[in-house]
């Protein structure tokens, strides 16, 4: 109805998932770097987490979107409670093979059998598992030995797990997935959008269906649906599709802030806003990538400083930059697999690579305000150790300037009498004496 009455070539904000409308956010956009860096190690485990709605499936089918057919075959499976003998069939049954009856060991070896095929065709296999949040820890293991095909030494399937953040805390914990936690080669939480990115989200969606500016916002608006809405993209969605739909029943070509108090207190007695609870902001790090130790629980070490050191020094000459080694790997993965992406999707897996210089400043004043503490404290010892050192120092310092005055002295002593010797030869020469003794 508000597309008709708006201009617009579609509904802009449909909940379901769709990579032509992707929004790349600072969370978004961290996440594809480490998704690209996963996807060209070829191996293991990438884990995405998320809220509900925070956009992991339309983040996955981007990326899906720049991948070529003829290098890699992707299945997607969207899972219930399936426990480890169901996962199998499912998993073969995602890649469209026939299985059939409850033979585990069979349509094992018709997974393999694919798998070796499709590799010695050029392809590499990704299976995709959305809601993993839901698979038993019999399935989750199960998921792990299918990783253990190879041809040769090369591993036969990678695996992409999403999830609900609860996912993360039972593959941290559990003690039962630990071999399958030292499968896991990066990792990234995806958190809300920034409370700044709402209005680029809104405009962007729009944009994608033919928006000409009608209807207009109250820049008042966005932040307050980032607060209804805790910064997730779906229920943005929701929001903004009620907006558009009151505005064109009120027939208005503005909306504004009485009219989304208005959509709220509707969406509120029908039960169609879920309660959103104060989202702090997404903090700086959140997205790395993981050896096994690392993903497991592990003391905090003291920084580096001469890293530390070394980072800041590099920010102050490039406010700009992104961690360089990160930065190059993620770029050379790319460049690396170019023949798997296409030239959008390698496009975009380095740009993402360059984003990150909010990350890289927030780490930059927090290793700052760590060196400030440490710094006060070794100049007092410093002070205390090298005071005898500053005497002699000083010392030799005197001894030099002497010596030096003493070398000044004589070098103008000489100066003035080579030029007395010039000064008397010109004199001879010009007296005409000179002139004659040589004739």
């Amino acid at each position: 109805m508000f597309d008709d009455f708006y201009g617009l070539d579609a509904r802009p904000f449909q909940l379901t998932p769709d990579p032509a409308f992707y929004f790349e956010s600072s969370t978004h956009r961290k996440a594809l770097s480490y998704l690209g860096y996963g996807l060209a190690q070829g191996e293991g485990f990438v884990v995405i987490t998320g809220e509900v709605g925070a956009g992991k499936s339309t983040l996955v089918a981007y990326l899906m979107a720049t991948i070529d057919p003829a290098r890699m075959t992707a299945a997607n499976v969207v899972t219930s409670a399936l426990d480890g003998e169901e996962i199998v069939h499912v998993v073969a049954q995602s890649f469209g093979l026939p299985v059939m009856g409850h033979d585990k060991a069979s349509a094992l070896g018709t997974l393999e059998a694919f798998f070796h095929d499709e590799a010695r065709a050029g392809r590499r296999c990704l299976l995709i598992v959305d809601e993993a949040q839901n698979l038993s820890v019999s399935a989750l293991e199960e998921l792990r030995m299918l990783s253990n095909f190879q041809l040769g030494s090369h591993p036969l399937l990678q695996t992409l797990l999403l999830g609900q953040p609860e996912f993360r805390e039972t593959l941290l914990e559990s003690n039962q997935l630990e071999q399958l936690r030292q499968r896991v080669i990066a990792t990234h939480h995806l958190g809300p959008m920034h409370v700044r990115e709402v209005q680029p989200y809104v405009e962007h969606r729009l944009g994608c269906v033919g928006w000409k500016g009608n209807p207009s916002f109250d820049p008042a608006l966005f932040p307050a649906i980032h607060e209804a809405t805790g910064g997730i993209p779906r229920r943005i969605n929701q929001i903004v599709n009620r907006l558009l739909l009151l505005g064109a029943v009120d027939r208005r070509e503005h909306l504004d802030a009485a009219m989304l108090e208005q959509v709220l207190d509707e969406m509120n007695d029908d039960g169609a806003l879920a309660v959103v609870t104060k989202v702090a902001e997404p903090e700086v790090a959140a997205a790395q990538p993981v050896e096994a130790a690392a993903f497991a629980s592990a003391p905090v070490q003291a920084i580096d400083t001469s890293v530390v050191m070394a980072l800041i020094e590099s920010a102050l000459a490039d406010r700009e930059a992104l961690d360089t080694e990160g930065a190059t790997a993620l770029i050379e993965a790319a460049l690396a697999h170019r023949d798997m992406l296409d030239t959008a999707g390698a496009n975009a897996l380095i740009e993402a690579a360059m984003a990150g210089r909010d990350t890289q400043i927030g780490e930059l004043h927090s290793a700052i305000a760590q060196l400030t503490a440490a710094a006060e404290e070794r100049e007092a010892s410093a002070r205390q150790a090298q005071g005898e050192q500053f005497g002699a120092l000083e010392q030799q310092l005197a001894d030099a300037i002497a010596r030096s005055d003493k070398l000044e002295a004589r070098l103008g002593e000489t100066e003035r009498t080579l030029r007395h010797t010039l000064t008397m030869l010109i004199e001879w020469i010009e007296s005409g004496d000179g002139q004659r003794n040589v004739a």
